[in-house]
């Protein structure tokens, strides 16, 4: 006969803390996001005011810790005298974490609808509608004059969503009929293959699954050792119709990996965004696309460079005098049913407030230490604007260098831009992986791609470089590089192979 007892056991879990899961959601937002979504939690705690506390002073906020009680003011472990990364915690729960965001687990018996999703990384692109910023990258490319008026005609093909859902046969015979143009297919599907490389990610996709397999594509250019990102690749390129009818099971168990794996590849394909043109009529996309408002500035001082975070319309917050008055008011009342639940109802106002502020002044203390080790590692950049000068720097030396987790580090970069004497850039522009050249110093593949694009500028349009003529251009600039790795720049640069390239 079994016996049946209890058996207990002692294990480490961690869990998030409530500024923690709020510094998350707020790395995420660039500068014109965190301004609105302040407004919304003005409107909704009344415990929390806009401007300076003019009457908090000093020694009125030591005393402030005494107002809460320590069920509503938690300790995240914050100590200003270490660097430590607001995300991390050793006493995180994934599980709570997900529970308290609105990030549902793969597991949880809830159908998957991207576009229910909170958008991780809205472009923020100037111009007055997409398919005009589209057709100005149009000039980023080494297209001829025909090329670009082709191109120019597809885009009106794209629709609403941003996807082009017509084949190439379609486009050749429409633009013939309709603009009495004769392109071949070939030609045809070599200027569509390059608009596919526009920003967005994911436009002028023919399906979700190309849609997302793109976007899934650049994050992995960022993030080139993340199993995460390579194992969702491999879901939605294999197991697509297996994974829209959310057989997760019957996936996971043909992948052959762990649920932990499983699941961190999910929640990759949970955040992109399904609709690469971001529904323009009426949308928050929209709202933002009509200018960039950068997020940090770079000025000169004394002859050296500053990081100055834009702050200009984001307002100073406080936790409400009159509701600290009111608890103090309710202490002093008799205990009853309706004092105690007046005081709850107080107390979480209060700590929701003090949350809020606590979680705002993280994430700009870890903006300012993630763009001054930016600053620091592309400092010549900054000085002189010239690409060339750009170091090689993935998100693992910036995290490195800031003692934050590399998620952190890819969370502050995402839809943030930074204004310099030369431009307003990416924060995303400033990373690229590194190669060695002949000397043994490792240079940035951005100056390759460069010098790349300068020997194709200049090259006879009547008998255009190939491939392996291009290799030995780079290789006498002391840059020993493969053939089918000029293929890939080559590529990412929108340059079409030698022979489209030809001029008569």
């Amino acid at each position: 006969m079994q016996s049946i007892g209890l058996q207990q056991n002692l294990a480490q879990t961690t869990k998030l803390t409530p500024t923690q899961i709020q510094v998350i959601r707020m790395l995420e937002l660039p500068s014109i996001e965190l301004s609105q979504r302040i407004n919304e939690e003005l409107q909704e705690n009344p415990a929390l005011e806009e401007g300076r506390d003019e009457e908090l002073t000093a020694e009125g906020m030591n005393g402030m810790e005494d107002e809460f009680d320590e069920n509503y003011m938690p300790d995240d472990g914050y100590d200003e005298g270490r660097q430590r990364d607001p995300l991390q915690n050793e006493d995180f729960n994934y599980e709570q974490y997900v529970s308290d965001d609105e990030t549902p687990s793969y597991m949880l018996q809830q159908q998957y609808n991207p576009a229910d999703e909170d958008r991780r990384e809205v472009p923020i692109i100037g111009g007055s509608s997409l398919i005009e910023e589209l057709k100005a990258q149009i000039y980023l490319t080494n297209m001829t004059k025909p090329q670009r008026h082709i191109a120019k005609w597809v885009l009106g093909n794209i629709d609403d969503d941003g996807y082009l859902r017509r084949t190439t046969e379609q486009l050749v015979d429409d633009i013939m009929f309709q603009e009495q143009i004769s392109v071949t297919d070939e030609e045809m599907e070599s200027i569509v293959r390059q608009i596919k490389q526009f920003d967005p990610p994911g436009i002028a996709s023919a399906d979700l699954q190309e849609c997302l397999i793109k976007q899934l594509e650049v994050k992995l250019e960022e993030e080139p050792n993340s199993e995460s990102i390579q194992l969702a690749i491999t879901i939605l390129s294999r197991y697509f119709e297996h994974f829209s009818k959310h057989h997760f099971a019957l996936i996971e168990q043909r992948i052959k990996c762990t649920d932990e794996q499983f699941q961190d590849a999910v929640q990759e394909i949970m955040h992109l965004n399904q609709k690469p043109a971001n529904a323009l009529v009426g949308s928050a996309y929209e709202t933002h696309r009509e200018t960039i408002i950068p997020d940090f500035s770079i000025e000169e001082r004394d002859n050296e460079l500053f990081v100055v975070l834009n702050t200009g319309d984001i307002p100073e917050l406080h936790v409400s005098r009159d509701y600290r008055n009111m608890l103090e008011e309710y202490d002093k009342m008799p205990k009853n049913k309706d004092t105690r639940q007046a005081k709850t109802f107080i107390k979480q106002k209060l700590s929701d407030a003090q949350l809020f502020i606590d979680a705002i002044k993280q994430r700009n203390e870890t903006l300012m230490k993630t763009m001054t080790a930016i600053l620091q590692v592309q400092y010549d950049f900054f000085l002189d604007g010239e690409e060339t000068s750009l170091k090689p720097m993935v998100l693992q030396d910036i995290a490195d260098r800031t003692g934050y987790d590399v998620s952190t580090i890819s969370r502050v970069s995402n839809s943030k831009y930074v204004e310099t004497r030369y431009g307003i850039y990416p924060l995303k522009f400033f990373f690229s992986e590194a190669m060695t050249n002949a000397e043994g110093d490792e240079i940035s593949t951005r100056e390759i791609k460069k010098i790349l694009q300068e020997l194709i500028e200049k090259e006879d349009k009547r008998s255009p470089l190939t491939d392996e003529q291009l290799v030995e251009a780079l290789q006498q600039h002391g840059y020993p590089i493969a053939r089918r790795t000029i293929a890939k720049y080559r590529d990412l640069l929108n340059i079409p192979v030698a022979r489209l390239r030809k001029t008569v």
